[in-house]
């Protein structure tokens, strides 16, 4: 059992597609394999974002994706960890493991200052595995949201 991490492009779309729309049924969403396959297309043809492809034995199991923006702050570069799913049959592998190591590096190639990620408070697992790996949660803020 051998896990790679590549980055994706336009020609990894049909393998990443269907776990794009298994991650947003994991969040509550309708499946809609189109819309996946729509969305994510745009985001890799555009260069919007930075999608890393985990593979077990050759076959497709996860990603996370990258969003880049900017800290005034910090006045740095930092990436947005928005999507992160393994599915359910390769949870454990050490793929998860892998791609926030991926995604850790790339940050760091970069010159960004720091990754940044929001998370479910149910989602216990995923945090524990976070703080496993040297994130830190804040406490120091409240995000709050405006739907439009």
């Amino acid at each position: 059992m051998t896990i790679t991490i590549r980055r994706a492009g336009v020609e990894t779309l049909d393998a990443l597609a269907p776990l794009f729309d298994a991650y947003r049924v994991f969040y509550e969403q309708e499946s809609d394999l189109p819309r996946a396959r729509a969305f994510m297309g745009e985001r890799l043809a555009a260069g919007d974002s930075v999608v890393f492809l985990a593979e077990k034995d050759g076959a497709p199991v996860g990603f996370t994706q990258l969003y880049p923006t900017f800290s005034s702050v910090s006045t740095g570069r930092i990436f947005v960890l928005n999507d992160l799913y393994v599915g359910a049959g390769a949870r454990r592998s050490g793929a998860g493991r892998a791609l926030l190591e991926a995604a850790a590096d790339f940050g760091r190639s970069q010159g960004a200052v720091r990754l940044t990620l929001t998370t479910g408070r149910n989602n216990t697992v995923a945090q524990a595995a976070y703080e496993h790996l040297g994130w830190r949660r804040s406490d120091a803020f409240h995000t709050y949201n405006l739907a439009l």
